[in-house]
Parts: structure tokens; C-alpha cells; sequence
């Protein structure tokens, strides 16, 4: 059972790069706990679909087709989403490749979507959770914003970044009740990555992690709603690592 003070009732909470994967779940997550959600992407379509399902809970969805990594289109975030009480900074994308060949468009993306992005977005709502007395948000980090892995250099700086964002933030807006923390997933099993974990080279790394299994979306349940909920209400500035020992790994 989940403890009650992870509960979202009377919640607001929005979530950027909802349409698939880690966020789409995110947002069944915590609408079902709940929480009305505000579920914001670029592909409309996609979004839509996310929407239609999510709303099998019961709770309000508002959808908001945007390019996060815009800071005009962000201008009026806030109030196309109404009263915010959680932000999960999920938005993110990876280019893969040896640094040697890694093209100037990639680092910019990657950076622009996974480290740029999350500031703009907490930016543009922090006013608001200002005048409300407080809320919460969790950005979501990677392991490899903590340890090295050899041809994701644009994405492992990006998660890097995001680290320091998250303790930066936590820094400077406890005065305000806004409570700013991150979840770093370790390797997590999604649609997009299901073959290669068939791979030697999956395989291969699966080995090194110590509880020789991935993740599933659903071991990122827990940590979420305990960042998410008043259940974390004296937590700020803290790294939640979730990936079966990988960090503690040995060398």
C-alpha cells in the first residue's frame, strides 16, 4: 500500500516531455494518486494519445504543445497551465557517438533540451509557486550525470549540469517553500531500448550492474511520489540515484 503522504489529492502537476516514455508513465503515475496533470511536449498527436489514456483516472488533463527549449513560446506557460504544485522536468534526448565525430548541432540539442530547458521551465513557474506558498519540483537527472560512459559526452555533461541545477535551485528558492530535488535513473527497460538489451553488448552491460538486472519503469514509482508528495517535505537539493547499485559498482 502507499503511504497516504504520497497521495496527491487536490495536486497539480505538470510534466514536460509527457508524450512518451518516462513521462507518459510519469503521468499515469501521479494521476493516479490523485493529481490533475498538465502534460507538456512538442508532438501534438502523440500528446493527445497520452491524454486520452491518462484521463481513465478520473483527474483533469490539460495538454500544452510547446517547444521547451523556446523561451517565447515558454512566456506563457504558466498560464496555460494554471496553479502548479509539481513539476517533474522530464524533457530530455541523447545523441550517441564517439566525441571525436560529435557534431556541434548535437551538443547544442542535447544541452538545449536536457539542461536549458529544465531551467526555463522552472524559471517561468517559480513565480508562481512563489505566491502560492511553495511546491516542488524534481528534475529528472541519469547516473551518467554522476560516473562516465564512453559515446554519450553531450548527455552525460547535460545530466551533469542538471545536478547542479537541481542543488543551485534547492539553494536559492527554500526561502520561497519551493523544494527542488533530483531523480537519477539508472538503466531503465523502455520500447525504445528493448532490442539492445538483447544485444552482447546489452547483455554485457547488464552483467555490471550489481543486481544484474535493468529497471523498470515502474521501480522509478516510489522514488517519484517521495520527491513528488509531502512525503519528502524536508528533502531539497537531494540526488536520488534509482538503478540497482550501478553507482557503487566497482571498478
Amino acid at each position: 500500500m502507499i503511504p497516504s503522504s504520497t497521495q496527491l489529492l487536490a495536486k497539480r502537476a505538470l510534466i514536460t516531455g509527457a508524450s512518451s516514455g518516462l513521462g507518459a508513465h510519469f503521468a499515469h503515475l501521479l494521476a493516479s494518486q490523485g493529481a490533475d496533470v498538465v502534460l507538456v511536449a512538442r508532438r501534438v498527436g502523440a500528446l493527445d494519445a497520452v491524454a486520452d489514456k491518462v484521463r481513465s483516472h478520473g483527474h483533469s488533463v490539460v495538454t500544452i504543445a510547446i517547444d521547451v527549449t523556446d523561451s517565447a513560446s515558454l512566456a506563457g506557460l504558466a498560464d496555460a497551465a494554471g496553479p502548479v504544485d509539481i513539476l517533474i522536468n522530464n524533457a530530455g534526448v541523447v545523441r550517441e557517438g564517439a566525441a571525436l565525430t560529435h557534431t556541434e548541432n548535437d551538443w547544442d540539442t542535447v544541452l538545449d533540451t536536457n539542461l536549458k530547458a529544465m531551467f526555463l521551465v522552472a524559471q517561468a513557474l517559480a513565480p508562481g509557486m512563489r505566491e502560492r506558498g511553495g511546491a516542488c519540483i524534481v528534475n529528472v537527472a541519469s547516473i551518467l550525470g554522476l560516473r562516465q560512459a564512453a559515446g554519450v559526452v553531450s548527455y552525460a555533461v547535460s545530466k551533469a549540469g542538471v545536478i547542479q541545477l537541481t542543488k543551485s535551485l534547492a539553494l536559492e528558492w527554500a526561502r520561497y517553500g519551493i523544494r527542488v530535488n533530483a531523480m537519477a535513473p539508472g538503466y531503465i527497460e523502455t520500447d525504445l531500448n528493448q532490442d539492445f538489451w538483447g544485444t552482447d553488448a546489452g547483455k554485457a552491460l547488464i552483467k555490471r550492474i550489481p543486481q544484474r538486472r535493468l529497471g523498470q519503469l515502474s521501480d522509478l514509482d516510489g522514488p517519484l511520489l517521495l520527491l513528488a508528495s509531502d512525503a519528502s517535505r524536508y528533502m531539497t537539493g537531494s540526488v536520488l540515484a534509482v538503478d540497482g547499485g550501478h553507482l557503487v559498482s566497482s571498478l
